[in-house]
């Protein structure tokens, strides 16, 4: 499975806002910036969090983005839904019943073989994803990560 660059940018934000001091937030200007990201498509990206209810947005001089919740109450699923959505990668086509291989119907009573190990795997995926928080994120960085992303984000 292949994601957008879009999944990699909000979920590096998002685990740079989970390091910032409680009440502090951080604007799109700035994480484009620390990241050498375009502005504008990074700010409809941080928006599509904000719907999810992953980020909340404050408007103002002084505004930005921070999180919504506590960072071990938000999943990297649900970041990744956010902006990917929810449907499954894989759609089968019934492309074997299909041409000059192609089975009877009769034995096609069956979901495909294939499509049923596609939708398995889909499901491990996003369990896994699930079972991942941005606390367990932060957890697994360098204790000096969050300093010295507060200092040279602001």
């Amino acid at each position: 499975m292949k994601l957008p660059a879009s999944t990699e940018w909000v979920l590096h934000c998002a685990t740079t806002l989970a390091q910032l001091e409680p009440g502090t937030s951080a604007s799109t200007a700035q994480l484009a910036q620390y990241f050498d990201l375009p502005a504008p498509y990074l700010a409809k990206q941080l928006q599509a969090l904000v719907r999810a209810g992953v980020l909340a947005a404050t408007t103002g001089p002084r505004g930005g983005f921070r999180l919504a919740r506590q960072a071990g109450q938000i999943s990297l699923l649900q970041i990744v839904e956010a902006i990917d959505g929810t449907s499954a990668p894989y759609e089968c086509r019934e492309i074997r019943q299909q041409g000059r291989g192609a089975l009877p119907a009769e034995d096609c009573r069956d979901t495909c073989i294939l499509a049923v190990k596609m939708a398995e795997a889909h499901q491990a995926w996003r369990e896994s994803l699930a079972g991942v928080t941005l606390a367990d994120i932060l957890a697994g960085i360098p204790a000096t990560a969050p300093a010295r992303t507060r200092e040279r984000l602001f």
